[in-house]
């Protein structure tokens, strides 16, 4: 077994080797919790969530870490807009995230680590810095200089010269205009925690660093985030790191996802074209979102597609036909039959195709075209004379593939409970559309045929509703 990964410094798939045995730890940057998190953020989750269980299902012990950027300028913006206390709505939007990655059937991270909470080692970091001369302090603010770190630009595969183009925070104090803040000095009604160069809070850049230090030590495996982040903010890291702690290099493997774009756009909270977890999972099924982000390589660039979920529900609709029609075979197969060799190597294949497809850079499309060829030729080649371990073979792969995919996991199989209310919804929600365009006589004849089969429908300002009722 050889797990590939395209590492964005080395610009090509590297073999995964650990630096401890078969452990892998693993960083991801988090949210900066200030609103509700949008699919971008979802879309990211999930590709590490995947990584994660795949490296566990192939018995790599991971520790995976994830911080929450709690304190921050966007933070205390939003927190004078609301009148309140930026702790207060980053420790409420900090929960919101949590029932998001729980809804997303994300639960694969193992620590959340908070900002807010590690300003001692925060704090340290920085002294560090500035007692081995790569760091300078003016009126409180503590500044990072780049030219000190003649390596700056390695991970985005840019010169120094090249990086004053992007963005960069003027201040004529700076010995150089790309230098970045570690600590900033405290400004009246922000928070703040003393320190050595006086009351202040963290840089954006310094907690992550902090954090993994503190965890992981000066080195570790794998760092993960969005390929937005590889400037400045990588960039940063490693240049903060690599000075405080004198080993390099910090992260074997820098591991990037690619943009999700609404309408031409990269989304996000700034331009307000995001589309909020919340939102989505109402409207959709979290498998469907799952399956839908694992059908796009998760370094690639996509575009919010509503007529794409739709078709990978009815994907995993399909083929929870196929697995529920074999659970129903498995009940009544015949003990003695004999074992079919061409399901054995049919299955075999199909599972050998899914883990080549994950150990190339999780190429999570390729393992889903595997996954329904795998259904699919179960659904020809299984009947009700197929032998029980052919059956339960076939099950467990289903499982196999679903663990990693983060599918497959509802604890029950549907049944007409399930079924009904959501078809009834979708029955109102056609009603409602054809009462809309003034269809009235369509619309009143879909009540009148529903009240023939037992159900009424009542309508009222806050819109249609259903229930049961005795056939009349």
């Amino acid at each position: 077994m050889v797990i590939r990964i395209y590492d964005t410094m080395a610009r090509q798939e590297l073999e995964l080797k650990t630096l401890k045995d078969n452990r892998v730890n693993m960083f991801v940057c988090g949210p900066t919790v200030y609103d509700l998190c949008h699919i971008g953020h979802a879309r990211t989750y999930i590709a590490y969530d995947i990584i994660a269980r795949y490296l566990r299902a192939r018995d790599y012990s991971v520790f995976f870490l994830m911080n929450i950027t709690d304190v921050d300028d966007k933070i205390i913006k939003r927190a004078k807009e609301t009148g309140e206390d930026p702790l207060v709505l980053s420790g409420r939007m900090t929960k919101e995230f949590y029932k998001d990655l729980n809804v997303l059937k994300i639960q694969s991270v193992n620590l959340f680590a908070k900002a807010s909470e590690h300003i001692p080692e925060i704090i340290a970091q920085v002294k560090q810095l500035i007692e081995r001369d790569y760091a300078y302090q003016v009126d409180g603010d503590v500044f990072f200089s780049i030219s000190k770190f003649p390596e700056y630009g390695r991970l985005s595969h840019q010169k120094p010269d090249e990086l004053k183009k992007h963005r960069i925070d003027p201040d004529p104090r700076k010995r150089n205009p790309g230098d970045f803040a570690l600590w900033k000095a405290h400004k009246p009604g922000e928070l703040s925690w003393n320190s050595p160069w006086g009351m202040g809070r963290p840089g954006w850049h310094i907690e992550d660093t902090a954090i993994t230090g503190f965890y992981f030590g000066p080195r570790y495996d794998i760092h993960g985030g969005a390929v937005e982040l590889v400037f400045p903010h990588h960039e940063a890291e490693i240049a903060q790191a690599e000075s405080a702690s004198g080993e390099r290099p910090m992260v074997n493997y820098w591991v990037h996802t690619g943009i999700l774009r609404i309408k031409g756009e990269k989304m996000a909270k700034s331009l307000k074209n995001f589309i909020s977890i919340r939102e989505a999972v109402e409207k959709y099924p979290t498998e469907a979102l799952r399956f839908y982000f694992a059908s796009s390589h998760y370094r690639s660039q996509i575009d919010f597609d509503e007529e794409n979920i739709r078709r990978a529900a009815e994907t995993i609709e399909s083929l929870y036909i196929i697995m529920n029609r074999i659970k129903s075979l498995a009940k009544t197969a015949p003990k003695n039959a004999e074992i079919n060799k061409e399901i054995q190597s049919t299955l075999e294949m199909h599972k050998k195709e899914f883990h080549n497809a994950m150990e190339d850079d999780f190429n999570t499309p390729i393992a889903i075209s595997s996954l329904i060829a795998f259904a699919h030729d179960m659904d020809r080649l299984i009947n009700e004379k197929t032998a029980p371990e052919d059956l339960e073979k076939a099950l467990a792969t289903f499982a196999e593939f679903g663990a990693v995919l983060g599918i497959f996991e509802a604890k029950e199989q549907k049944t007409e409970e399930d079924v009904v209310p959501n078809l009834m919804n979708l029955i109102l929600e056609v009603r409602e559309e054809l009462r809309k365009k003034g269809d009235w006589a369509s619309a009143d004849r879909i009540r009148e045929r529903l009240k023939q089969m037992g159900i009424l429908v009542e309508d009222s300002p806050k819109g249609a509703h259903w229930k049961k009722s005795p056939i009349s």
